[in-house]
Formats: C-alpha cells, sequence, structure tokens
C-alpha cells in the first residue's frame, strides 16, 4: 500500500466510504497520512460543498483540512437564513436536509387565528409552527433532486411533537405522499399522541415512549434520485373531516438516506401507516 502513488490511492479510496477511509488509518503512519490527505477527502464531499459552506448561518472555525470540513458538515448546519440545516450523514457521505416549518406551505399557516408561530424546545430553527385550531389540516414541502446525492433512496419524514391539548388528529386518518415526476407515493395515517396504545380498523399505533420532549416522526414516503433534477413533493393532509383539530406541532421535513432494515413488528412510532392501493 505505501508503494501506492497519492493520486492512484487517492481514486482507489473514492469507491470506498468515509468510514472504510477512517480504518485504513491504523494500517501505518504512511496510509494514514494518504488516507487523510485533501485529495481523497475532497472526494466524499458535495461537489459544491463551497457553495454550500457560504450559505452556513454561523461559520464554524475555519477547518484546517477537507477532512476537518467533512467531519464539521457531519453536525447539521443551519443554512439559508435559518430556514433549513444540512448535514452529511457520517458513515456514507450522503447529503441530508431538513426544511423549516417556515419553507412549507400550510394552508392559513399565516393566519394567527389557526397557527401561531413560536421557540420550541429541541427545535433546530428560532420558531415552530402549533395548530391552534383547524378543519383542513394541510401542509406541503419541496426540494429539488440536485441538492441531493444522486442514485440514492431517501425518505421524507414530518417532524412533531403532540401537545398535551390535542385533539381531533386521529379522528381520521391524514393523507400523506411523496411525488417526483412520474412517480407518486401515497399513503395514509393515524396521528397519535406518544401515549398512545388506541385501536383502529385492526391496527394498533404503537408507542415511541414516554419522552414526550421528542420530536416524532411521520414518514410521509421514499423516492429515488437519478442523474436529472427533478423536484420532489412532499406532504401531509387531512381535508375530509370537517372536525375541528388542534395541537399539532410542527417543526419541518427531513430528507435523509432511506436505511433499509427490517422493521419492529409494532411498525413505525406513534403512527399506523396503510398504503392506497393505486
Amino acid at each position: 500500500m505505501e508503494q501506492v502513488a497519492e493520486d492512484c490511492f487517492a481514486q482507489i479510496l473514492s469507491f470506498a466510504s468515509p468510514q472504510e477511509a477512517c480504518s485504513l488509518c491504523v494500517v501505518s503512519r504512511m496510509v494514514q497520512s494518504m488516507a487523510d490527505s485533501d485529495t481523497v477527502w475532497e472526494k466524499f464531499l458535495p461537489l459544491d460543498y463551497g457553495e454550500i459552506v457560504s450559505r452556513i448561518v454561523a461559520p464554524s472555525m475555519p477547518c484546517s483540512s477537507k477532512k476537518d470540513l467533512f467531519v464539521t458538515l457531519c453536525t447539521p448546519q443551519l443554512i439559508d437564513h435559518g430556514n433549513k440545516t444540512f448535514w452529511i450523514e457520517k458513515r456514507t457521505g450522503k447529503i441530508c436536509y431538513q426544511l423549516s416549518a417556515r419553507e412549507l406551505s400550510i394552508a392559513w399557516g399565516n393566519c394567527p387565528l389557526y397557527w401561531s408561530w413560536k421557540p420550541v424546545q429541541g427545535s433546530r430553527f428560532k420558531e415552530a409552527a402549533e395548530l391552534r385550531t383547524i378543519c383542513w389540516l394541510e401542509m406541503n414541502g419541496s426540494i429539488s433532486t440536485g441538492m441531493l446525492s444522486p442514485k440514492t433512496l431517501y425518505s421524507a419524514y414530518l417532524k412533531v411533537k403532540i401537545a398535551d391539548r390535542a385533539y381531533g388528529l386521529d379522528s381520521l386518518p391524514s393523507q400523506v405522499l411523496v411525488e417526483v415526476g412520474h412517480y407518486k407515493s401515497h399513503g395514509s395515517v393515524y396521528i397519535r399522541p406518544s401515549h398512545s396504545h388506541s385501536r383502529r380498523n385492526g391496527e394498533s399505533a404503537a408507542s415511541s415512549g414516554p419522552e414526550k420532549e421528542e420530536w416524532l416522526e411521520i414518514e410521509l414516503g421514499s423516492f429515488y434520485t437519478g442523474l436529472d433534477k427533478e423536484v420532489v413533493k412532499m406532504g401531509l393532509k387531512e381535508v375530509k373531516g370537517v372536525h375541528l383539530k388542534g395541537g399539532l406541532i410542527v417543526d419541518g421535513i427531513e430528507i435523509r438516506p432511506k436505511k433499509v432494515e427490517a422493521e419492529s413488528t409494532n411498525g413505525p412510532p406513534f403512527v399506523y401507516r396503510r398504503p392506497i392501493k393505486a
């Protein structure tokens, strides 16, 4: 390994992962020096990392190397005037984003009679949206696949909390969707408080645990990023019921690579997602 030219070694590592590059550092000091080089770690950074860094709201301390920059970007960074967060997966180098509630299109979101905006503990943003009361619940977000890692399976998650005063959220299922190009993923969820174990249609909505302060996730759907730039549309709505709903706190939509693994027998936390047949 020590006899391999640095540019050739960098090319070899470009087919590996950041985790594998770190593992090679224990081989020898020479290999460590080559594996830590800017030539290697620049290949793990997004192609437009310079433009992304320029959008960070509060830049961190200057990074002395591309590896230091990679490690810094593994921590969620506020960008675009604090309306989004950006980070990369430490293990794979894949790009992740979270759109704040302000980046979403929320029906009547600017009407104080229906929604209030305030700081919420644990949020990455300066404010989240809390539903006061409404009968038409609908919110949508979008992102370009060009902002994400190509040839990657992603999932979109709506991050929420359920206030103690919540009501009407699980009277009817909410519809969730992800659309990109000609691909459409539609489904339905029952939004449950984290302490709920109620049943509907013979299914149970599992509890996410006793900690009420944690953000809960509603999976909106999955999509695959090709090489073409397309707009991904994501959303949740419950507009069939005429009853009032309230107490839903919305932090935003998180888009991150989907981990393909066996799900628990209880399914996803606090919601039951039933696919809708075409």
